[in-house]
């Protein structure tokens, strides 16, 4: 036993049983989500790809999330990302991530496209108050299982407000201009055929759009969302 272990001895962050951070008990009221939709208008869409007519030249040509957000999967959530910052369930969020994500029957056929992973990054007063971003934590697990490079590619440029409990208008505006593509990293991602932008949770999807957004002005061919769980 570490003594991080032995000073903070882990429990189910559920029923609080001592152990391990989701008992067997609770794990089984883990849901995969089978939600599928299109991130712009947030109706049905076959494999959660954004509908043509919703779609333009820049925008996310789908979001592919894993876990329905509530319960204990809300809580592992927020565990993982404020007080206590229990970065020691990475492991467990990235095998859950892994496991939703090759269950979208339209995801896997993109796995044969030469791929990178990019993380949504934090603004850098928030990753200095937490010590870590949530989002790169996840995305280096995927990228792991995937096998694809992960490339630290975005910056955000504009500190924002939380988009809990934002409408869907204000969230948009709220994230307007907030990232910018790192200069240097320019020529690793002009003109690649695919990226996976890695989040914790998509709502709105006004995140992910946004960045997928520079990402496409930047000559990648398509940009798809790829998300642990999925929110009202």
């Amino acid at each position: 036993m570490s003594l991080f272990d032995f000073i903070f001895p882990k429990q189910c962050v559920q029923c609080k049983k001592l152990g391990t951070y989701i008992c067997p008990r609770c794990f089984s009221y883990i849901s995969f989500t089978d939600a599928m939709v299109c991130v712009i208008c947030q109706r049905q869409a076959m494999g959660g790809i954004t509908h043509p007519v919703c779609g333009t030249r820049y925008s996310i040509d789908g979001v592919f999330p894993s876990l329905v957000y509530k319960g204990i999967v809300k809580k592992l959530v927020y565990t993982f990302k404020y007080p206590p910052y229990l970065t020691s369930l990475q492991d467990t969020l990235s095998e859950l991530f892994y496991e939703g994500i090759i269950q979208k029957e339209y995801f896997y056929p993109l796995t044969a496209t030469p791929s990178i992973i990019i993380p949504i990054p934090l603004h850098v007063k928030k990753f200095r108050k937490r010590g870590y971003n949530q989002a790169q934590l996840l995305a280096e697990g995927i990228s792991k299982r995937f096998g694809y490079p992960l490339i630290d590619a975005l910056i955000r440029v504009r500190e924002t407000q939380t988009q809990v409990g934002l409408s869907k208008e204000l969230r948009q505006k709220n994230i307007k201009d907030a990232f910018a593509l790192r200069s240097e990293l320019l020529d690793q991602i002009a003109n690649v055929p695919q990226v996976f932008l890695v989040d914790d949770v998509v709502t709105s999807g006004s995140t992910l759009r946004e960045a997928a957004k520079l990402l496409k002005r930047a000559g990648v061919k398509k940009v798809w969302g790829l998300t642990l769980a999925h929110g009202e």
